[in-house]
């Protein structure tokens, strides 16, 4: 089975602060850092033994997970196995990186996101360095608000052309034509962010081919469909997975869209669908006239 799995644990603390995320400078209890460290722990050692299969793993931790110590070793553990296509997680790089020397560079890779004001811009800028200096494949990304732009416009500016740089469209934010317009300069995909996507009725690989997995193994089609479909551990869940249809109205973060089978995204990002990498990383566009 070539089976994709969107993980993600009990753990919900991050080390930034950012006024749009609910889960800024949250602390987790000691007893819910180990709990989630023995959650992963156990996914981790499910994925090594499931050598009749062809995984992609994809950790989603509301918090921040490569601040601690046992995501980054499930990293480098799975990146090891041979049936482990591709492992990579979503986070703020805001963690030292000399730990991915231990990782396969053929298929461990990051989704980082920057936040302006979060972290020093030289700082996060030279932790991408770092990255490709170890040949970590990785993309770059921000969330598209107004306030953002200038710093979003000189990171594009200062990183190699062949690096993505991806734009969110903020959550309740409406972009005009010409805002839209320009958020796509600096991010040629951004048309696929700007608005959700109607997904009721439509076939979607999740529920097939991609499934969501919680810390206790309960397994869903995905992040935000809350029907069952089983557990991780005892097998239920695979006698469930079959071609699916979306229930839900709209779609609108990428890691749900994305696998919805009527946009042309798995040929977009081909080889790169969980870190978030185009097949084809179009050039920058010419920089935006100050002020824009």
């Amino acid at each position: 089975m070539d089976l994709t799995l969107l993980y993600r644990g009990p753990l919900s603390s991050c080390d930034f602060d950012c006024p749009y995320c609910p889960f800024a400078k949250r602390r987790d209890s000691r007893e819910r850092l180990r709990a989630d460290r023995a959650a992963l722990e156990r996914f981790t050692g499910w994925a090594a033994g499931q050598t009749d299969d062809r995984l992609h793993v994809l950790f989603t931790p509301w918090g921040e997970g490569l601040v601690r110590s046992w995501y980054r070793r499930a990293l480098v553990e799975l990146s090891r196995l041979p049936h482990v296509e591709r492992v990579a997680i979503q986070t703020n790089l805001s963690c030292r990186t000399d730990w991915l020397e231990e990782a396969d560079p053929e298929s461990v890779a990051l989704w980082c996101t920057y936040h302006p004001g979060q972290t020093p811009y030289e700082r996060f800028l030279a932790k991408c360095g770092e990255l490709a200096e170890r040949g970590v494949r990785y993309s770059v990304g921000v969330v598209g608000l107004p306030e953002h732009a200038e710093h979003a416009r000189r990171l594009r500016a200062a990183l190699p052309a062949h690096v993505y740089l991806w734009v969110n469209a903020a959550e309740g934010h409406t972009y005009t034509d010409a805002e839209a317009a320009e958020w796509a300069r600096i991010d040629p995909l951004f048309p696929y962010s700007r608005h959700p996507h109607r997904s009721a009725g439509l076939p979607c690989r999740t529920g097939e081919s991609v499934i969501s997995v919680d810390g206790e193994g309960t397994v869903r089609r995905c992040h935000f469909v809350k029907a069952e479909l089983g557990n991780l551990y005892d097998g239920s869940y695979r006698a469930a997975l079959r071609p699916r249809a979306c229930p839900l109205a709209v779609c609108d973060c990428h890691i749900g869209y994305v696998h919805l089978e009527t946009l042309p995204l798995y040929d977009v990002f081909a080889g790169g669908v969980l870190e978030r990498i185009p097949a084809k990383v179009h050039p920058p566009a010419v920089p935006w006239t100050t002020g824009a």
